[in-house]
């Protein structure tokens, strides 16, 4: 272990006389190099800071002149936070007088995290009242918001901290400050469903405002279960309208059957919705209703009062009921419409009722599409759901039952329309990610979901129906349409290079299909996939094939058939036989039958001539070898 490493265990784990034999002897150049070193992201001070060590941390400021605003990174509740300060350090774990030492000495009361977060706004969360007062009164701006638009304020509501709310709005935060989203402390709060905080924001003027999704806080208290906040809030009529009373009621019944498995409680919160609905003038009907969808079972929501009884005798057209009724008064937009439709499905396939779930996940899926933007994760959670039920009914796991019930096996027409859709999300992804400059694309997102897709397209292939039939035409259709897109995730892989790769496996728990597959590798190759395309580092498929192992050998014959080099190099110069891990070539192929003259010829002029005169048309061949 070299001497930096020494010096960053000994301030992270608070070992000062360590620290002092590892520095005192050092001159000022080399202990300023010492101490400002970054090890796993974080220099000495932060370290100290962030555990609580104050006399490495006066140590470090006073005799090592230690830089007090130099960030790093830390780890808090298992998240990593990358860019925090020490002060900002100190704040968040809590430790009081390490906080007064370092703006004592200097630190900048509202430096930030690259996530905008101020040391003010991690005492917030954590509820550090004296860290929070000390900030404020050496300067800290208590309106500096994160990158979401949240203040300082708006995390102490949400996290329940009624002391730190009430000293915050002394000091004059703004009650009504609104997020990127349009939520508000007042949302935040009835989302944690602190019913004292509540009141003492509304006694500071906090409005009933709305934010992006049309939710105000009442509806947000509604759609999390808070009862205790619904009902104060309802009370409260010069703050809330009829039809905010109504849709409240109703919104509330139904996280009471989907969240609370309640449905006598439902009942009784929907008839308090009726009777607001009829007993006062005017009537307040419901709209008229959108026309019925299937995934409901072509439920369709009750507006008579007196057929609500009925209701309780048939518990899945109350179920239906409460999904009916969300997506009315959220609407589709709403991050719970699609969950809550999700989550309904999973309770049917759990039950074997397999074809409601996929219905119910359909629809779902089809509603994403149509509101959120290409690759959101959202509906790459959809899509691999999809990929995991349906590698659960492909696979051995699949032929067993559920509560007395054989699992059916997949129904080829399902994996085909999940599949074009999934293909959809891969295009439409591609061609967001293209407007954006190429130094700033993040292409984790598209790589998942084009994983995803293979994987769909796996199930697909597992058994390939008979040549010139019908089923046989669409299943390569749909693949061709996925391989012209030609979009590439991490490293510049392409569909081929993913299938021929053992790390694009994502489906772990039901492995109907793993990567590396042949089957799949075939048909993107009939379908027009290049078999000589390489990712970033020059590998081809059959270079990724060989650092799979082992290489099955159906896959590398499958892509030297396809015309792939046994020769050819990747960027490290390694051939495919240089690759492989615990095999010989001759296990894999036969390497004389894939051998050409003309390969060997531009192998002999790639090591005896260092630039070949040769014709253009054939540079690209020489090279390759």
């Amino acid at each position: 272990m070299d001497i930096k490493s020494f010096v960053y265990q000994a301030a992270r784990d608070g070992k000062l006389k360590r620290l002092k034999v590892f520095l005192d002897h050092r001159n000022q150049d080399e202990v300023g190099q010492l101490v400002s070193a970054k090890t796993h992201g974080a220099t000495p001070l932060v370290m100290a800071c962030r555990n609580g060590h104050y006399d490495v941390a006066e140590y470090l400021i006073e005799k090592c002149d230690a830089d007090i605003e130099q960030p790093g990174s830390v780890v808090f509740d298992g998240e990593t936070i990358e860019g925090a300060p020490p002060l900002w350090c100190a704040a968040a774990a809590g430790h009081s007088a390490l906080v007064k030492l370092l703006v004592r000495s200097g630190a900048k009361v509202n430096s930030t995290t690259k996530t905008n977060s101020t040391p003010l706004r991690a005492a917030c969360f954590d509820g550090h009242y004296e860290i929070v007062h000390y900030l404020v009164q050496n300067g800290a701006d208590i309106e500096v918001p994160n990158r979401h638009g949240h203040t300082c304020l708006m995390i102490a509501c949400y996290k329940g901290h009624i002391r730190i709310v009430r000293y915050l709005l002394a000091m004059k935060a703004d009650a009504n400050r609104k997020s990127v989203k349009g939520n508000t402390a007042l949302h935040d709060c009835a989302e944690r469903g602190s019913l004292e905080i509540l009141k003492v924001l509304v006694e500071h003027g906090a409005r009933m405002d709305v934010d992006s999704y049309g939710m105000t806080p009442l509806l947000t208290a509604a759609v999390t279960g808070h009862t205790h906040m619904v009902e104060h809030l309802i009370g409260m009529r010069h703050l809330v309208g009829r039809k905010e009373r109504i849709d409240a009621l109703e919104l509330l019944g139904a996280t009471y059957v989907d969240k609370k498995r309640d449905m006598i409680g439902a009942m009784e919160l929907w008839k308090k919705a009726m009777e607001e609905r009829y007993s006062e003038h005017p009537i307040m009907a419901k709209p008229t209703p959108p026309p019925a969808v299937a995934a409901y079972d072509f439920a369709r929501e009750i507006t008579d009062p007196e057929a609500l009884d009925q209701l309780l005798a048939d518990p899945d057209e109350t179920r239906m009921q409460a999904l009916v009724i969300r997506e009315r008064i959220l609407g589709p937009a709403h991050p719970d419409t699609s969950y809550y439709i999700r989550y309904r499905g999973a309770v049917y396939a759990d039950a074997g009722k397999f074809g409601r779930c996929i219905e119910l996940w359909n629809y779902a899926l089809d509603m994403q599409h149509s509101i959120l933007e290409p690759l959101n994760p959202m509906t790459q959670s959809s899509l691999f759901s999809f990929a995991e039920l349906f590698s659960f009914m492909t696979g051995e796991e699949g032929r067993q039952t559920i509560r007395g019930r054989r699992v059916p096996p997949v129904e080829r027409k399902e994996l085909v329309r999940v599949f074009n859709k999934a293909v959809v999300e891969v295009k439409l992804g591609k061609q967001m990610l293209e407007k954006v400059p190429a130094c700033e694309r993040d292409l984790s997102f598209l790589n998942r979901v084009l994983v995803i897709t293979l994987h769909l397209a796996c199930l697909l292939t597992h058994q390939t129906p008979p040549p010139d039939t019908e089923e046989h035409r669409e299943l390569h259709e749909a693949i061709y349409d996925l391989v012209r897109i030609n979009a590439k995730g991490k490293q510049g892989r392409d569909a081929l290079q993913l299938a021929c790769s053992r790390d694009a496996t994502v489906v772990g728990r039901y492995p109907a299909c793993e990567f590396p597959s042949p089957h799949l590798a075939k048909a993107l190759l009939k379908t027009g996939a290049d078999v000589h395309a390489r990712d970033v580092d020059g590998n081809t498929a059959l270079h990724l094939a060989a650092l799979s192992h082992p290489c099955p050998p159906a896959l590398a014959t499958t892509l030297l058939d396809a015309g792939a080099h046994l020769d050819a190099v990747n960027g490290d110069g390694k051939t495919f036989e240089m690759l492989l891990k615990d095999q010989s070539i001759y296990d894999v192929v036969e390497p004389l039958k894939y051998t050409t003259l003309a390969c060997l010829a531009a192998r002999v002029i790639r090591r005896t001539h260092k630039n070949p005169d040769i014709p253009k048309h054939l540079k690209a061949f020489v090279e390759m070898h």
